[in-house]
Formats: structure tokens, sequence, C-alpha cells
């Protein structure tokens, strides 16, 4: 798991932003988004600056980048 803030979560997830790269992205119900990516990896962070409705805001932005999410 990582801690980060959004924008370095949208940093680091910029160049994947695709789904050719990942699989699905969901928000656990603790809080955590969780992102699968195509080859097995699976990544959890913890965004430690933002609310639960702008983690929910960049789901459904992934979403229309084609890629599979639950909320």
């Amino acid at each position: 798991m990582k801690a980060c803030s959004l924008n370095d979560f949208m940093s680091e997830l910029t160049p994947w932003l695709d789904k050719d790269f990942i699989r699905s992205a969901s928000m656990q119900k603790d809080g955590r988004l969780v992102v699968n990516f195509l080859d097995g990896t699976k990544n959890v962070y913890t965004i430690d600056d933002c609310t639960q409705e702008q983690i929910v805001a960049v789901l459904a932005d992934l979403e229309k980048k084609g890629i599979k999410t639950v909320s």
C-alpha cells in the first residue's frame, strides 16, 4: 500500500491511463483506491489529501477513458 497525495497519484498513474494497461480501478469501503493492471499487478493507494467525493470523481474520469471502475 502506498500513501500519497491526489496530485502524486495522478502523476504516477498518467502514463498508464489506458484500458490497454489498466484492467480496473475501485474504491474499497475503507477509502483505499485499488488499481488492477492487465499484467496482474495490483497497486493499493491511500490518498491522504482529498475527500471521498474527489476520489469518486477520479474513478468517473477513469471510466470515461474506458477503464472499468467500481466505487
